[in-house]
């Protein structure tokens, strides 16, 4: 399932209200505000347009509380992880959800790296200044609770190779799976 029907899949109601962190060239946003959500999509290099702003989470000034937040490979990149995610808490109205597509790059098996030929040394060195897959679902479920967490392919993603082909090999041992998924409700 692509990230926008499991988003669409958890939103409380149509109409809601959603904050997108990290909206990149902004289709997950689109799609949702097509679908009657007001929607709200930040990120520092964010189209132009009604429904984005260009932004940071950390800058965001939004009187306004939310019934989702969403994140889709964008918390692993922010310098302060904690101090986000207590911002998305404070964000979210009561009973808000937040719903995160991410990775942990930490995860990385030798296995896997020889099956998708990725040096490894290269691979840890490329991602050390990224947050590292415990901190990111800790951090998650001390300020939410779970009400979803899958592990996902991540690869197929990255390098447009079959979704399902990656998840029955991580089925059956062969590789490790990198990517993950969380809703969570604010505590």
């Amino acid at each position: 399932m692509d990230f926008t029907e499991f988003v669409l899949s958890h939103l409380p109601s149509p109409q809601c209200r959603v904050l997108e962190v990290g909206c990149g060239t902004g289709e997950l946003a689109r799609a949702l505000a097509a679908r009657g959500h007001d929607v709200l999509a930040i990120d520092p290099e964010a189209p132009q347009g009604p429904i984005f702003r260009r932004t940071t989470i950390e800058e965001l000034d939004d009187p306004g509380t939310f019934d989702a937040a969403l994140a889709s490979f964008s918390l692993h990149h922010v310098t302060a992880l904690e101090p986000v995610l207590d911002k998305l808490a404070v964000l979210l109205a009561t009973h808000g959800l937040l719903i995160v597509d991410e990775f942990g790059w930490d995860l990385l098996d030798e296995k896997t790296a020889v099956r998708y030929e990725i040096d490894l040394r290269a691979w840890e060195e490329e991602h050390d200044d990224l947050h590292r897959f415990e901190p990111l679902r800790g951090g998650l479920e001390e300020r939410f609770v779970p009400l979803h967490f899958s592990r996902e392919p991540y690869f197929a993603r990255w390098l447009g190779r079959n979704e399902d082909e990656e998840r029955s090999l991580i089925d059956a041992g062969e590789l490790v799976a990198l990517g993950f998924r969380f809703v969570g409700v604010r505590r």
